[in-house]
């Protein structure tokens, strides 16, 4: 039998993108997990139970149902490295937090995602333990330009290449006449290349480090603004060279926005995100030797953050996503053997978030002139869009994927280890009192977790940019 969920709050979009809540019900396929109707009125819905008695409205009240929201940069690291994180614990992590789609980045497992062969070992690591939906992303390292086309084919949302060290050897950074052959080959397909745009820090003239590596400030100092900036200005001026949608990552420096604003009032196919790390940490409060708060680019200044918000009221950035980039213990905070515990230099540069996004977001967005149509577009819409989902996802209509987020925007709670999933649990939030609870999580029609606790088992799909893995088949994709 069909599943029924009502709310007096359920946020719609149509198709000029014009957001409405109204009280009433949506109506899901059992068989295929797709929305088959909307209900606006109570009259409609008590018509529809009448009609069918054994039916039960899962009725959530005065929580509202927004889309399933979607985290296109999250670094799960199986296989390889499932000592940092792997496939169950970080959808699990995106589940709690009220995403029902992650894509993975292409390093950090071995093999990387840059070649056939290593996206279908991949896949089928992941298809038995997702709890999410999950895409993926393809890397682009110098030398394998003859892979790029196929990856294509089967079903990777893009690709993502370094222009720095990566930091990880398998994962090698590409020089200017490596992009230039990748975007020769990625001219004409419907894909996207991803940066990290940071340069190396020799080209930039950036202040020498001071002697102690436990201040942050010696850890800013490293990686100076003008390492994105540099690397930024290369992509705007790439992208206006080649006919390829370009996706620059994890803005952390503010100082590039005018470069951002002049390429995309150019018509460039240039899409930029931020990071909720840098929505939510300034430099002024990070204490010496807290390493849990060391990413690449780092965490910069209040006004920085500012002006970060500043454009994403403005549309000069277009997502938010966590770029969940977990570690060991021993890696992050340097706590084993005789490890320089504090060393910024040293540890390892992510931080886990892929739990709290929604939250974060919430938290800081309200107080900034944001509304909860705002996190649906920037936490939602963006990245399904960047991802070629947006056809089956990020909005509820009739037709679309039935994955929603119950969320309370009025409850508050603490980080805490005790609730965390994602598998190492250093996190910069450890005990920050967040607002907005996420009530419950629904994956195709199916509540998938509610109340804090997982239900059942992995029911995620693969998610490719040329369609989807059949429901059907368990091994849809031909290679």
């Amino acid at each position: 039998m069909d599943f029924l969920y009502t709310s007096r709050k359920i946020l719609l979009e149509d198709d000029d993108g014009n957001f409405r809540f109204i009280d009433g019900g949506i109506l899901v396929s059992s068989s295929t997990g797709k929305i088959l109707r909307i209900l606006e009125t109570q009259e409609e819905i008590n018509t529809l139970l009448m009609s069918n008695r054994g039916m039960k409205a899962n009725d959530y009240g005065n929580s509202m149902i927004l889309p399933g929201l979607i985290d296109s940069h999250v670094h799960i690291n199986e296989p390889g490295r499932t000592d940092w994180e792997g496939f169950e614990t970080a959808t699990k992590a995106a589940l709690a937090g009220g995403f029902t789609t992650v894509v993975d980045m292409p390093l950090n497992s071995i093999p990387p995602t840059t070649t056939l062969t290593n996206l279908k070992t991949k896949i089928d690591v992941a298809r038995p333990k997702i709890y999410t939906n999950c895409g993926f992303w393809g890397g682009v390292i110098p030398g394998n330009d003859k892979n790029l086309q196929e990856m294509i084919r089967h079903g990777v949302v893009g690709f993502k290449c370094f222009m720095c060290p990566s930091g990880v050897d398998e994962f090698p950074n590409v020089t200017l006449p490596d992009l230039e052959i990748a975007m020769e080959k990625l001219q004409g397909y419907e894909t996207v290349l991803a940066f990290h745009a940071e340069v190396d820090n020799s080209c930039c003239g950036g202040e020498a480090i001071e002697p102690d590596p436990k201040k942050y400030e010696t850890y800013l100092k490293s990686r100076p603004d003008q390492m994105e900036i540099e690397a930024i200005q290369l992509v705007c001026d790439l992208s206006k060279k080649y006919d390829v949608n370009c996706h620059i990552v994890h803005l952390s420096t503010a100082q590039a926005l005018p470069i951002i604003r002049e390429a995309k009032s150019k018509g460039t196919k240039l899409t930029v995100e931020t990071c909720h790390h840098y929505l939510t940490l300034n430099s002024e409060n990070v204490p010496d030797a807290s390493t849990e708060f060391k990413c690449a680019p780092p965490i910069r200044t209040k006004d920085n953050q500012t002006q970060l918000w500043e454009a994403l009221k403005d549309k000069t950035l277009d997502l938010v996503v966590s770029d969940h980039s977990p570690s060991t213990p021993g890696m992050k905070l340097l706590i084993y053997g005789n490890k320089n515990r504090g060393n910024f230099l040293e540890a390892w540069g992510g931080i886990s978030s892929v739990q709290f996004g929604l939250s974060l977001f919430w938290t800081n967005c309200q107080s900034r002139g944001f509304t909860i149509e705002d996190v649906v577009r920037l936490l939602c819409k963006g990245p399904a869009k960047l991802c070629g989902f947006d056809k089956i996802k990020s909005r509820i209509a009739v037709g679309y994927d039935a994955d929603f987020c119950i969320f309370n925007p009025d409850e508050t709670f603490q980080v805490s280890q005790e609730i965390i999933q994602f598998k190492n649990k250093a996190t910069p939030y450890m005990g920050m009192q967040l607002n907005g609870v996420v009530q419950a999580t629904i994956l195709a029609g199916v509540v998938a977790f509610e109340n804090g606790n997982i239900q059942g088992g992995p029911k995620g799909q693969i998610l490719l940019r040329n369609g989807r893995e059949s429901r059907m088949k368990k091994h849809a994709v031909n290679f």
